[in-house]
């Protein structure tokens, strides 16, 4: 990690990653954690991005900005509004493996793929209720957007995303719903491990 310690949530999903994509096996929760990823319950997204080999640029299928200064493209992104596992240790091994091999928009990640990825995890805080876009802010709050029984939900600060109406229609777009529909509205913070 070039001479600096990873992040202790990132470090388990790296782990968890590895592991999975090695022998298809989840890893249980290792003993060696900070005491709040046994202790604290929130919901969690894993998000995995690869590096970009300079050959791959041209033959992207994905929509790759051959611009981007990041030289990353997304492999993954699975997440949980709330938390569904008994900690929050067991929400990111759970939404890593989901990430690496189970997210619907891309084939799963493979052995030779590993040494290039970059691994972040998003700790979300309490969900509240917004009346308007107006009360939002791409750079500090994600958003969920809800009609019925579809729901989306965008993280914060995210590349590309610059505007709150973008934020709002990528929303309403993962849930299925039109640009024109009514939804409800919630907007929370998030805690980025990276």
């Amino acid at each position: 990690m070039q001479g600096k310690q990873e992040d202790a949530y990132v470090a388990l999903a790296r782990r968890t990653v590895e592991e999975y994509v090695r022998t298809g096996r989840q890893i249980p929760v290792p003993d060696d954690l900070p005491e709040e990823m046994y202790e604290e319950r929130a919901g969690a997204f894993v998000s995995i991005k690869i590096k970009i080999k300079p050959a791959e640029v041209a033959t992207d299928g994905n929509n790759y900005n051959a611009q981007s200064e990041s030289s990353l493209r997304l492999r993954g992104c699975i997440g949980t509004i709330r938390a569904v596992q008994s900690c929050i240790a067991q929400e990111i091994i759970h939404n890593a493996v989901s990430a690496a091999v189970k997210d619907p928009r891309f084939e799963p990640i493979v052995r030779e793929e590993l040494d290039r990825l970059v691994i972040s995890v998003d700790i979300l805080g309490d969900m509240e209720p917004i009346q308007s876009e107006a009360q939002l802010d791409v750079a500090r709050y994600g958003v969920v957007v809800t009609n019925g029984y579809r729901r989306g939900l965008l993280l914060p600060n995210l590349e590309g995303v610059d505007t709150v109406e973008e934020q709002v229609a990528i929303a309403k777009q993962k849930a299925g719903i039109g640009l024109q529909e009514d939804v409800q509205m919630e907007r929370f913070e998030v805690v980025r491990h990276s």
